[in-house]
C-alpha cells in the first residue's frame, strides 16, 4: 500500500518545492532586498544536490508525486539539469516543474527537458522592457522573451506566465499580458502581493485583489470565463478558461482568499529548513541531522512528524509582522 503524508487537518501532502538557491539574479522588490541575502563566502550552508535529492526521496517514500525546483533564481545554480535526471529516476515521482525568471532559460531549456523537467513556470511582471528592467533592478526584458519562445519550443508543457499584480506599478498591463497569454497559447496566473518578509511587508501598498483582476479580464476579452476542473498541478491558483479559446488564465489570491483549506505543500530551502506553511514560523531543521549521520528511516519519520507541525492557515491579513523573520527569496515563493 502505498503511504500517504496527512497533516492534522486531513490535507494530503503531495507536493514540496525544493529551493536549489537564496541567491538570484534579480531584486524584485516584493521578493527580495536590493543587497540580496546571501552572505558570500557561506557556500557550505546550501545543501549540496546530493542532500536535496535524499529529501526528496524520503518525501517520494512517504508519497509525494510532485517537486518544483525554485530559488532564488535556481539557473543561477550550475548543473540542475544533472540534478533534474538524478531526482527524475525516483520512482513515484510524477512530476518535476521549475519556477524560474528566464534570464538563463534559453540556453537550458533543451538540456532540462532531455533529464527530465516537465513544465515551467516564467515570472513576468511587465512587456515593458523599461518598467521591466526598474521592477526586477536590472532584469532583461529580452532574455526572458527569448527563454520563453525557448521553453515553447523544446516542450516544456505547460509553460506558465506568473505576474504580481502591483497596484501604481504594473496593473495597467493586466489585458496587455492576457493578450500576450492568447497570443503564444501559455497560461497567466496574476499573484496578489503577499506580506512575507520586509521586502513583501513594504509592497503592500500596492496589493491589487484577484477579483478586481478577473472583473478587468471578462471585461477586456467580452466572454465568460469558465472555471476549470480536472488538472492536478493547478497548486492555489483559481483558474478560468476564456470562453471559446484554449487558453486558461488563473489568479493566485493569497491574502484577499486564502486557500489554506486545499493546502498540499511544504517548502524546503536551499539551506535545508523545511517550512511548513508560506505564512507561519513553523519549520524545521533537517540539513543538521542530516550531515550527523541520520539514518533514511530516521529522515521519513522527521519528516512525517514535522508534518504533524503544520498549521491550518496563515494570518496574513491578521498580523503581518509575524513573518518578518524570512524573505519571499528565501522561501521559494
Amino acid at each position: 500500500m502505498k503511504k500517504e503524508l496527512i497533516d492534522p487537518f486531513n490535507r494530503k501532502i503531495e507536493y514540496v518545492r525544493v529551493s536549489v538557491t537564496d541567491k538570484c539574479n534579480y531584486r524584485c522588490g516584493y521578493c527580495m532586498p536590493e543587497q540580496g541575502v546571501h552572505p558570500e563566502g557561506m557556500h557550505t550552508e546550501y545543501l549540496s544536490y546530493d542532500e536535496l535529492a535524499r529529501i526528496i526521496q524520503a518525501f517520494v517514500n512517504l508519497g509525494v508525486s510532485k517537486i518544483r525546483l525554485t530559488g532564488g533564481e535556481p539557473l543561477v545554480r550550475k548543473n540542475l539539469a544533472g540534478f533534474v535526471k538524478q531526482i527524475n529516476a525516483f520512482e513515484g515521482l510524477e512530476d518535476i516543474a521549475l519556477s524560474t525568471n528566464a534570464h538563463h532559460l534559453a540556453r537550458e531549456a533543451q538540456a532540462l527537458k532531455e533529464a527530465g523537467l516537465n513544465r515551467v513556470n516564467i515570472s513576468i511582471d511587465s512587456l515593458k522592457a523599461e518598467r521591466f528592467n526598474k521592477i526586477t533592478r536590472g532584469g532583461d526584458l529580452v532574455k526572458v522573451l527569448v527563454g520563453v519562445d525557448k521553453a515553447l519550443e523544446v516542450g516544456l508543457n505547460p509553460v506558465k506566465f506568473n505576474m504580481v499584480v502591483m497596484r501604481g506599478t504594473n496593473d495597467d498591463e493586466i489585458e496587455a499580458m492576457v493578450d500576450y497569454g492568447l497570443e503564444k497559447g501559455v497560461e497567466v496566473r496574476f499573484i496578489e502581493t503577499m506580506p512575507i518578509g520586509p521586502a513583501g511587508i513594504s509592497m503592500m501598498d500596492q496589493h491589487y485583489a484577484a477579483d478586481k483582476i478577473l472583473a478587468r479580464i471578462k471585461k477586456h476579452v467580452g466572454s465568460d470565463l469558465i472555471p476549470s476542473t480536472g488538472r492536478t498541478h493547478d497548486g492555489p491558483s483559481r483558474n478560468y478558461t476564456i470562453a471559446g479559446t484554449q487558453t486558461r488564465i488563473g489568479v493566485i489570491s493569497a491574502v484577499s482568499q486564502h486557500f489554506c483549506e486545499s493546502c498540499n505543500r511544504v517548502r524546503l530551502t536551499a539551506r535545508g529548513v523545511l517550512a511548513l506553511c508560506l505564512g507561519q514560523e513553523d519549520a524545521v531543521d533537517l540539513r543538521t541531522p542530516l550531515r550527523q549521520g541520520i539514518s533514511d528511516a530516521e529522515l521519513q519519520q522527521m519528516i512525517v512528524q514535522a508534518i504533524a507541525k503544520k498549521p491550518e492557515r496563515h494570518f496574513f491579513n491578521e498580523n503581518v509582522h509575524n513573518i518578518e523573520f524570512r524573505q519571499m527569496v528565501q522561501l521559494g515563493g
